[in-house]
């Protein structure tokens, strides 16, 4: 696996790494939890979580889904 690594030019990347890219773009192209489950060979529900982490983007972007009304659209750091 080294030898292929250095190959390439990509001492320093582990399939480790690829793994834990793959399951974050995953969830960020919103393929849904089984899908990403299965595409990343996982038979446990809290390995696929650790995979495929929310992106920080993506989270703040819901937590201000909070701040949005009907009438107006109101982001909590206004005053």
């Amino acid at each position: 696996m080294k030898t292929q690594r250095q190959r390439v030019g990509l001492q320093q990347v582990r399939i480790h790494d690829l793994k834990h890219t793959f399951g974050r773009r995953l969830r960020a192209a919103n393929v849904s939890f089984e899908d990403r489950q299965d595409l990343l060979g996982h038979k446990s529900s809290r390995i696929t979580d650790h995979y495929s982490s929310a992106e920080l983007a993506n989270l703040i972007a819901a937590a201000e889904k909070v701040c949005i009304t009907k009438s107006r659209k109101i982001h909590a750091t206004e005053n």
